[in-house]
């Protein structure tokens, strides 16, 4: 049987006279860059995730640099993340001249561990970014107070997570900023670039919302210096007819995933998840020390398989000038070279699973 990773095209067909009527309203309109179809998209998802303000972006970057901008985050201070996650997360930190600091991840989750958190501020750190991996949510709690104790600040990266609950609370909801991503891979996704900044902060809200649109608080007057980070009308609108099915698709993968960790749980490590936590499985991730021999069992025998993420950021060659080396942070390079993502998205069949199981049990 032949399988994608991630079937977007099958999410397509089923969505196709809906999604072309959305498209075609767009088009018929002519109103590309901030059209109706963006604000009724915010309002949407900030209902969607329990905040109060929302304001799109062009992509999930986009999201992490407004969100460091609107905090002022720049030459001279820190952030503290995670090694073990899309290079974006730090990325916008050192592109503003700021300091990522990591922190070692937990073994179970891959979340940031909150018990090392402490030991790296310094009176230089301004903001913790808890990264919200695979679908999970970070430990927000201990997170939050920690920072609430120091003066930091929070920014949510859901970039894989949203409709993710800690303690029945949606991620980007508990932070100061939350951000998200419509990457087209995401749980929900865009058919392109485009993103998303969540608070409850109304000040903060406005001031996203200005420094993603050139720093205008009014056309031709501008308030700072800004990035064109808007979300464009078309993808807001294609966001929209998806964001309908959002719900029912993330219980879809809650029960892939379960069916996978019943059937693989005796083979290789499956996914942890605490539980308080709702984890929406972005990617399904099994862990084995034979990871590199199964995953290519796997290519070989027609089963795509993904890596997220096969080098830790901290030794990536972008980041070396930070001065860490391999073994500064064991756990993020371990789960490294032993991680591996399995096909997962809404639509997969029971067959589709029984032959990634099957392949899976035949290497072991």
């Amino acid at each position: 049987m032949k399988m994608n990773f991630i079937d977007l095209r099958l999410q397509y067909s089923n969505l196709k006279s809906e999604m072309q009527e959305a498209i075609n309203k767009v088009l018929e309109s002519s109103q590309f860059i901030l059209g109706p179809d963006v604000p009724a998209l915010e309002k949407e998802i900030s209902q969607f995730v329990d905040t109060k303000f929302a304001v799109g972006t062009s992509s999930g970057t986009d999201s992490l640099l407004l969100a460091m901008m609107a905090l002022n985050i720049g030459p001279g201070d820190e952030v503290i993340t995670t090694p073990f996650t899309f290079i974006a997360t730090a990325e916008v930190v050192a592109f503003l001249g700021a300091t990522p600091v990591f922190v070692d991840i937990d073994e179970k989750t891959y979340n940031i561990d909150v018990s090392k958190i402490e030991e790296k501020i310094t009176k230089n750190t301004k903001a913790i970014i808890p990264v919200h991996l695979y679908g999970q949510s970070a430990d927000m709690d201990e997170i939050l107070d920690i920072a609430k104790k120091h003066n930091l600040y929070v920014v949510e990266d859901a970039a894989q997570a949203i409709g993710a609950e800690y303690k029945n609370k949606k991620v980007c909801s508990m932070g100061d900023v939350g951000c998200l991503s419509f990457f087209p891979s995401k749980n929900l996704g865009a058919y392109g670039d485009g993103g998303m900044v969540l608070t409850q902060n109304e000040e903060l809200s406005i001031k996203l919302r200005e420094l993603g649109n050139h720093g205008q608080n009014k056309k031709y007057s501008h308030k700072y210096i800004g990035i064109n980070g808007r979300l464009d009308t078309l993808q807001a609108a294609i966001i929209r007819v998806k964001l309908k099915y959002l719900a029912n698709g993330l219980e879809q993968r809650i029960e892939h995933a379960q069916y996978y960790i019943e059937n693989l749980k005796d083979v290789v490590m499956t996914p942890y998840k605490k539980d308080f936590n709702k984890h929406v499985y972005n990617q399904f991730t099994i862990r084995t020390n034979k990871r590199d021999a199964l995953k290519q069992h796997c290519l070989d025998n027609g089963i795509p398989i993904a890596v997220h993420y096969p080098i830790p950021l901290h030794l990536q060659k972008a980041f070396l000038y930070l001065g860490y080396k391999e073994e500064s942070f064991p756990v993020a390079e371990l789960a490294s070279k032993e991680v591996m993502s399995l096909p997962m998205f809404p639509e997969m069949t029971k067959e589709q699973q029984d032959d990634v199981i099957a392949v899976i049990k035949k290497f072991f």
